[in-house]
């Protein structure tokens, strides 16, 4: 392996730039900065090929940015191969475009923000658009009853209703004793202790019961619809089915629509129950407050059911918009695996804002209608 070396000349027309050695990739070394160097403010005018050995698209490149371009064919005669590798890269480096200038911090901040806003109007108006088709699919679902699908709504029942039943009352069973826990010790300082009671009756009954119960359907119901129905878009299911003339709205949405809307109140009934019971637990042991004791001040609490009636009327909505949102971002998956998970992140994240944010919208009104 010879090393790569140059020699410059110069003569009547111009200067002669005479190669030897290999002007490969392995030989080169810095002699393409030497070249550069040597040949900056000069124009090559021949190329002599004789001491030449072998030569690749390295020894090329190196010839290009070392400032020897417009070499013609006749200047490869005698290495013809040599020239075309030499025509070819300085084809691909003159038609190379720089990399585009990085913007500054200011404009990349506004960028990022109009992204965001055009990312949040265009999910705006697809989210507009399945609603539309929701409320199609469902007023022909009523409309031809004989069509709807009931292994399918029984099945999707029992998956995401009574298969969550355990994981719900535990949950709640803690949020009782929690909110027990600090009402005993927050009251007994104030020597009404016996206040507790009251205090875990409304927190759990209108509060705590149905929204801890509508966000873990969030994390497992919304997160396994998005999964699912994601699973058939990738698969092309979704595409057959509309192919074979199957409505996919009342097949895959309508189903796990009307499963949680029947569920949910019924897993927030058991979860109230639950609630109260931990709760129970921490006053008898706290207070040495009996159960007769515990249930007898819930009774003669005349507003009592009405707080029951508050959480189990918002057990409903909260149910049409986690299926809606789990099944609307299934919807929405591309075809590729990172789509799926990007879609599955987003319907438990949304579907837990819009619990949390309907739960507000929900106590201003009631505090309008004082009830």
């Amino acid at each position: 392996m010879a090393r790569a070396d140059f020699q410059v000349e110069e003569k009547g027309d111009g200067a002669v730039l005479s190669l030897s050695g290999d002007w490969t990739t392995t030989s080169l070394g810095r002699t393409g900065r030497r070249l550069q160097d040597a040949v900056a403010g000069r124009k090559v005018a021949r190329i002599d090929l004789t001491d030449l050995q072998k030569f690749d698209t390295a020894g090329a490149l190196a010839l290009v940015q070392g400032g020897v371009g417009g070499l013609g064919k006749a200047a490869w005669k005698a290495r013809p191969e040599a020239g075309r590798i030499y025509a070819l890269v300085e084809k691909l480096e003159r038609q190379s475009v720089p990399p585009p200038r990085r913007a500054d911090p200011v404009t990349r901040t506004f960028a990022k923000i109009g992204h965001g806003v055009y990312d949040f109007a265009a999910e705006a108006t697809l989210s507009l658009a399945f609603l539309g088709r929701l409320i199609a699919a469902t007023g022909s679902a009523l409309k031809h009853p004989g069509r709807i699908r009931w292994a399918a709504w029984v099945s999707q029942a029992e998956r995401s209703g009574l298969d969550a039943l355990p994981i719900i009352m535990v949950t709640n069973f803690f949020i009782g004793a929690v909110v027990a826990f600090l009402g005993v010790d927050l009251l007994t300082q104030f020597g009404a202790g016996v206040f507790a009671v009251q205090l875990i009756g409304v927190s759990v009954l209108r509060e705590f019961a149905v929204v801890i119960t509508a966000v873990l359907l969030a994390g497992r119901s919304a997160s396994a619809f998005a999964a699912e129905v994601g699973a058939m878009r990738m698969n092309q299911e979704i595409d057959a089915m509309q192919v074979m003339g199957v409505n996919a709205f009342q097949a895959l949405v309508i189903p796990r629509l009307a499963a949680l809307l029947v569920m949910l109140p019924l897993l927030t009934f058991a979860a109230m129950l639950a609630g109260l019971f931990g709760g129970l637990l921490v006053t008898w042991s706290s207070l040495n407050l009996g159960p007769a004791f515990f249930m007898q001040r819930l009774q003669d609490d005349p507003n009592m059911f009405q707080h029951a009636m508050v959480g189990l009327s918002k057990a409903p909505v909260f149910a049409l918009v986690v299926a809606a949102i789990g099944c609307r971002q299934g919807m929405a998956v591309a075809g590729d695996v990172e789509s799926l998970g990007r879609r599955v992140t987003a319907a438990v994240v949304q579907a837990i804002f819009a619990i949390i944010f309907l739960d507000a919208v929900f106590a201003l009104i009631y505090l309008e209608l004082n009830l």
